[in-house]
């Protein structure tokens, strides 16, 4: 068989456009999804055959039940039906169809071997200690290779157990009510989760003993003794007391959330990955870690910087049992992408003198001035969520009169930070209040990195399900094209 695991929170065109352009046979459903495949049934262009809904529901001649299924299923068995004991698996062939991120009547196809998956998941036990005494929260959708593979998968190979979350406003109090030990998360979860833990500090007037045990319990450490999980009990206990392992990635992350969190005692491993690689290319593991950094390449994965600059910055290509066979249907796009079995990511990155690989940002993101210098928005991005009311940021190269670009962000703000904060303004004067501290930032950057204009607002952006903002779509929104 071939999986397509498609988005839930995908609105109903795309869903059916997901279903047309991957050619499925099968769809097993939620039964609030029912109207949507009775429409299908009358396209032409679908080659759906079977309808299976996963709620209690009888059969009839277009739609099956889930359960019935099942049991009819458990009967053949009972009765000696053996056929899928005999089931012959090409674990080279495609085994998995994965839409990348964006809308599906652009976003491209991945075709993943389970020769694919298992490498990944066997080389993924070389990034951390993950045993059958873990409970993982997943928050992430399972639709996802990140999350599917990282946790999912990954975490039924070690044994662990995983908790489902009743939704990102939950997070804190699933935390606690499962014994979190570790998740996988995107940089966002973590930010807004450390930038709490500060204002619990800041308001109980304990940031200088903070800072004092923080700095006794760092000298400790250099001397190999741990008591960062004693010193700071309470604010573990806020996390839900068991918290020990994150695993994230799919975007950068300032260092002082990584330090700080890493302070307290939680182990924090940055991964680097994509769709196309099953998913995951390099990671920190227990031994080598770098705040900022993405470490080493996994197991049997080679990496190479492609036509690195003056600064050693250059596309970033992998090789390896993990990278994709292609794009379904799409041999154009996999000839860009596929040279020589090594797949060119579009990310670019740079390594230090020890060795450590780092990501600059997407090859698409760079804004090009026209005296030739080359802007990432990411690294303007970590600079400008470091204030603590940002909830969310984007920088962006705006053209002007002279078809030049300049540096612009839009910021999107923690409205009760703000009305706490400063009880006494209102949200007009808030833009105000912003462009000081941008104004602060540009004092710390070159003149031609400086921000000459924000956008101010409290409407969250455009995002994946994955919660990365969808820049493109953000861009049309602002420039208004």
């Amino acid at each position: 068989m071939i999986v397509v695991p498609l988005d839930k929170a995908l609105p109903d065109n795309e869903i059916e456009s997901s279903v047309i352009r991957s050619e499925v046979d099968a769809v097993i459903f939620d039964k609030k999804y029912l109207s949507i495949f009775e429409n299908l049934k009358s396209n032409p262009d679908c080659k759906l055959k079977h309808f299976i809904c996963m709620d209690f529901i009888e059969n009839n001649n277009d739609v099956l039940s889930l359960s019935s299924l099942i049991e009819n299923g458990m009967s053949l068995r009972n009765n000696g039906d053996k056929r899928y004991d005999e089931v012959e698996i090409d674990n080279m062939g495609m085994t998995i169809m994965l839409f990348t991120s964006g809308t599906t009547s652009l976003a491209k196809i991945v075709m993943l071997s389970q020769h694919n998956i298992c490498s990944n998941i066997y080389s993924t036990g070389c990034i951390a200690k993950v045993t059958s005494e873990d409970t993982f929260l997943s928050f992430l959708p399972l639709h996802h290779t990140y999350e599917s593979s990282t946790t999912f998968l990954y975490g039924l190979y070690c044994g662990i157990t995983i908790a489902f979350c009743d939704g990102l406003r939950y997070v804190a109090q699933n935390l606690k009510e499962y014994k979190i030990t570790g998740f996988v998360c995107v940089p966002l979860v973590l930010e807004a989760m450390y930038k709490k833990v500060k204002k619990g500090i800041k308001q109980k007037h304990l940031t200088i003993p903070f800072y004092i045990l923080t700095g006794i319990s760092n000298l400790l450490l250099k001397c190999g003794i741990d008591v960062r999980r004693k010193f700071f009990k309470s604010v573990i206990n806020e996390l839900g007391g068991h918290l020990r392992l994150v695993i994230y990635g799919a975007a950068p992350m300032d260092k002082s959330t990584i330090k700080g969190l890493k302070n307290l005692g939680i182990e924090l491993l940055n991964g680097y990955g994509l769709t196309e690689a099953s998913p995951i290319v390099s990671a920190e593991n227990d031994k080598y870690q770098k705040p900022g950094s993405v470490a080493f390449a996994l197991p049997d994965v080679e990496i190479r910087i492609d036509e690195p600059n003056e600064q050693g910055i250059g596309e970033i290509i992998v090789k390896g049992p993990n990278i994709m066979l292609g794009y379904y249907d799409n041999e154009e796009a996999t000839r860009e992408v596929l040279t020589d079995g090594w797949f060119h990511t579009g990310d670019l990155g740079y390594y230090d003198k020890d060795g450590y690989l780092f990501i600059t940002g997407r090859k698409k993101n760079v804004i090009v001035l026209k005296n030739g210098k080359n802007i990432y928005p990411e690294e303007i991005e970590i600079l400008i969520s470091r204030l603590p009311y940002v909830a969310e940021n984007m920088v962006y190269g705006k053209p002007t009169k002279d078809d030049d670009l300049e540096i612009n962000a839009k910021i999107v703000y923690n409205v009760e930070y703000m009305k706490q904060t400063y009880p006494n303004k209102d949200v007009s004067s808030y833009k105000e209040i912003i462009w000081n501290d941008i104004k602060e930032i540009n004092k710390s950057m070159p003149a031609y990195k400086h921000i000459r204009n924000i956008i101010v607002t409290d409407e969250p952006m455009i995002k994946t399900t994955t919660q990365k903002i969808k820049r493109n779509e953000e861009l049309k929104k602002i420039l208004g094209n």
